[in-house]
């Protein structure tokens, strides 16, 4: 009798692994609370596999051999409590993945910049010739393309979530970038909890992998030193050399490994930013781990273009640059994006608050010479802001912002949209988010250029 695995929930990681879980011969049956995207029934419908959407269904689920979870699926919702009450393994898409591939995985989380680290890795990787994957919480799924294919080497985005769902998942390369408080809903409110969800990326490493550490960070440098792993770490910082490790200076971009010296210019760098400096850090210390040429890294550098909605650049117009980081849903997210700018800064901020402590943002938004607030309810952002900018506007309408942002604005300053909240008040996502902003960049541009063509 075939062992049955079921899938809660049918997003891109829940429906690759069950497209993968068919294809390796168990009985698969898909449950989703919610409504499962047209693409998503096409695809199981001709694998046949089995599924039901807006209800989960105890009799049809709870006779598993193992439930395969959404990351978004919170471990107390009702189904899962139950399924763990009979002793039913709930475990991680990558979890799953993890058991079908023969390459190599490179597994990057932290609270901030996962998908500029991940993205960039995949780049350096990939420029080089490698045979690599991507995958995790970013672009298709890492067991759905297993269906077809394989890699000597995987770069995978971690979240938190995803990180908890992992047994036997052992990564080669693990790099944690920063930890500052977040999801804390899912952890009892206590950050200890987060903490220590990141750390057990590393819990299955052996003597032979890395642990790549940004050991500047209080809270990654205190829990490390507490609980030592068993691979060998490298620290990429700025302060202090590394014996063995990357620091970044005004110069370069300097990896110390095998006690050889390697350095790289900062001007390689497409990605501005003190953020920016410790995600490449990550990704030149990884890719030189997987011994690529210096060379051939700095060939590539210049040719990686930033994610979308993370400090993006959607334009100019008579030089004022517009810049989408709607991907910024957190303050901390929003600190890196306010201190990667000298120049000032018109600033679209607002949403759905998620507790936010805007006095953690004082020292950096000194060059804001305008807040535009764009959400329903703005009252905590204009409270806070009031006695230390000097205009502060609000709007609920994306184009609106953006028409008032230019208003504000004058040669080489900046348009920022970086939120600090998340988007559902007025937006699908942070991606619409993102994509109207660029959208109403782009319409602003087609009537100024036609104002002009009229005179």
């Amino acid at each position: 009798m075939k062992e049955r695995i079921i899938i809660l929930g049918a997003g891109e990681s829940g429906t690759g692994a069950a497209l993968l879980a068919k294809a390796k011969g168990y009985d698969v049956f898909v449950s989703d609370f919610g409504v499962i995207s047209e693409g998503n029934k096409a695809s199981l419908y001709q694998a046949e596999v089995s599924f039901e959407e807006g209800k989960h269904t105890e009799d049809l689920i709870l006779n598993a051999y193992k439930i395969i979870k959404s990351p978004g699926i919170a471990p107390n919702v009702e189904i899962v409590k139950k399924a763990l009450g009979k002793n039913i393994p709930v475990i991680d898409e990558l979890e799953f993945a993890f058991g079908f591939t023969k390459g190599k995985i490179i597994a990057i989380t932290g609270t901030n910049g996962k998908s500029t680290t991940t993205m960039l890795t995949y780049h350096l990787l990939k420029e080089a010739g490698l045979s690599v994957g991507l995958g995790g919480n970013i672009g298709k799924s890492m067991a759905g393309q297993l269906v077809d294919i394989d890699f000597d080497w995987w770069v995978l985005e971690c979240s938190s979530f995803q990180i908890d769902g992992f047994v036997n998942f052992k990564p080669h390369i693990a790099i944690l970038l920063n930890i500052t408080p977040d999801h804390l809903d899912r952890y009892d409110y206590k950050v200890e909890n987060y903490v220590a969800s990141k750390f057990s990326l590393f819990k299955n490493q052996g003597k032979e992998d890395f642990a790549l550490l940004y050991t500047e960070d209080k809270l990654i440098h205190d829990y490390q030193v507490k609980h030592p792993f068993s691979s060998k770490l490298l620290e990429f910082k700025f302060e202090d050399i590394p014996y063995e490790g990357a620091y970044a200076n005004p110069s370069g971009i300097i990896v110390n490994l095998d006690k050889q010296r390697h350095t790289f210019s900062q001007d390689l760098l497409t990605i501005k930013g003190k953020h920016n400096q410790t995600n490449a850090m990550a990704s030149i210390l990884t890719a030189k781990l997987t011994k690529i040429k210096n060379d051939k890294i700095s060939e590539s550098l210049p040719k990686f273009k930033s994610i979308q909605h993370r400090l993006e650049s959607v334009g100019n117009i008579h030089g004022i640059e517009f810049i989408n980081d709607s991907k910024a849903t957190n303050v901390d997210a929003v600190y890196y994006a306010l201190d990667a700018f000298t120049r000032p800064i018109i600033w679209i901020v607002g949403g759905v608050d998620k507790g936010n402590d805007y006095s953690q943002l004082d020292a950096v938004s000194t060059n804001v010479k305008a807040i535009i607030c764009l959400g329903k309810d703005n009252e905590k952002i204009k409270e806070h802001f009031k006695s230390r900018c000097p205009i502060i506007e609000e709007t609920q309408s994306m184009q609106d912002a953006v028409e008032m942002g230019y208003k504000l604005s004058k040669d080489r300053e900046v348009v920022l949209l970086s939120p600090a909240c998340a988007s559902f008040d007025l937006f699908k996502n942070y991606e619409d988010r993102g994509n109207q902003f660029r959208l109403a960049f782009q319409l602003l541009e087609r009537e100024i250029e036609l104002k002009k063509l009229s005179q």
